[in-house]
């Protein structure tokens, strides 16, 4: 009896320690992934805060909902949550959801063999039917999101239509301590190969979609797969699919020849929701100013993002620089933000911090008019003309 008692008890010992193990990884691999590394500066000046309190700002891009926080309660982790967004005055955030990321991320040269959402969805307790589906990974991402605009009490609101923005901003203007979010797709291949799935995906309330992400899909190419090629056959059903539904195209991640043939085929601006630009710092994640003038063309915005292939850099400095060649190049109609935050991104400051972007843009010389573009105009102008009505 003494041994089994004493065997029960290192039994029970090993199981509480898996369980601590299991709650406390998340907040461990978030902590080592989506770190905020600000370097010295000059708090904003009172002429710059002023501006920003007046700015209607959106960001086209975190992948907060991956990280298994409450979106409503202020994290001493990563760089978006909803206190941390109405702090930093953003009116808009794009939520993008991530379903399937190789071993080994590179912005170079990746497959689809493996995958590292599945032991973060073991650990973080998704439940069992998005083990093995990238489209119940998408579906229950989409849930919690709108579970927690639920729970907020009107803090936080989920768009889905131009009526929608219509009647946030103005609520906004009279409750200027809320925000709101709108849902994207890093990927298709969370399609399951299955055009239908559009449906599905759109009734669940994502209203922008990428064809790809870190590795080549069956719709199309990416910056960062193996070949590299452009839209498929069924990629160009994806894009019509899109259009037909209404849905945001969103170019992030897509190669080269996937940006042009979509651009070939595409009726309605489209955005590159997170990046940056060749001219300011040449890489796999930057758009050549071909790109940038054919998107631009098309009436479509670059979210220009805060991290270190994105703008060579983590500062505002870095940030506004490639905005500005943004601007030289196509006016101030086709740039905005992108910040990709908690994207497994290291950054210079968090959304409640944003206001250092407004001073460093005063500083560099874009007007208020411009300010006021690039930090959300641009990109509600976008959305009130790709999305469904109501």
């Amino acid at each position: 009896m003494t041994r089994r008692r004493g065997a029960f008890g290192v039994l029970l010992v090993l199981v509480l320690l898996l369980a601590a193990c299991l709650l406390a990884a998340p907040a461990l691999v978030e902590r080592h992934y989506n770190e905020v590394v600000p370097r010295p500066r000059a708090s904003p000046s009172a002429r710059a805060l002023a501006l920003h309190r007046r700015l209607t700002i959106v960001d086209l891009h975190a992948d907060s909902l991956l990280w298994g926080r409450d979106l409503l309660d202020r994290s001493p982790r990563g760089h978006v949550d909803v206190p941390r967004l109405v702090e930093g005055n953003v009116a808009i955030e794009a939520f993008t959801v991530v379903t399937k990321t190789p071993r080994g991320l590179n912005i170079t040269r990746n497959d689809d063999r493996t995958d590292m959402i599945t032991p973060l969805a073991l650990v973080q307790r998704w439940p069992p039917r998005t083990w093995g589906s990238l489209r119940e990974r998408a579906l229950y991402l989409a849930g919690r999101l709108d579970a927690a605009a639920r729970r907020s009490d009107g803090r936080l609101t989920v768009l889905r239509t131009r009526d929608d923005v219509g009647r946030y901003l103005e609520r906004r203007r009279r409750a200027p301590e809320t925000t709101a979010g709108v849902l994207g797709l890093e990927g298709a291949h969370a399609l399951e190969g299955d055009l239908a799935a559009v449906d599905a995906l759109f009734d669940a309330g994502f209203r922008m979609m990428a064809p790809t992400h870190f590795f080549d899909t069956d719709w199309a190419g990416s910056a960062h797969g193996v070949a590299k090629g452009g839209l498929t056959a069924k990629g160009r059903a994806l894009v019509r699919r899109l259009e037909e539904r209404r849905v945001l195209l969103d170019l992030a991640h897509a190669s080269p020849r996937t940006i042009a043939d979509a651009l070939a085929m595409a009726t309605r601006p489209v955005v590159v929701s997170h990046g940056g630009v060749k001219g300011t710092c040449p890489s796999e994640r930057t758009l050549s100013d071909e790109h940038v003038r054919a998107i631009a063309a098309g009436g479509g915005v670059i979210g220009i993002g805060y991290w270190e292939t994105a703008v060579c850099g983590r500062e505002p400095r870095q940030v506004v620089a490639a905005i500005k060649h943004v601007v030289s190049l196509v006016g101030d109609d086709h740039v905005g933000l992108g910040s990709d935050y908690d994207g497994a991104t290291t950054v210079g400051f968090d959304t409640s911090q944003l206001a250092a972007l407004t001073q460093q843009m005063q500083g560099d010389g874009l007007s208020e008019a411009q300010i006021r573009k690039v930090l959300g105009g641009n990109v509600v102008r976008v959305l009130r003309a790709v999305l469904p009505e109501r």
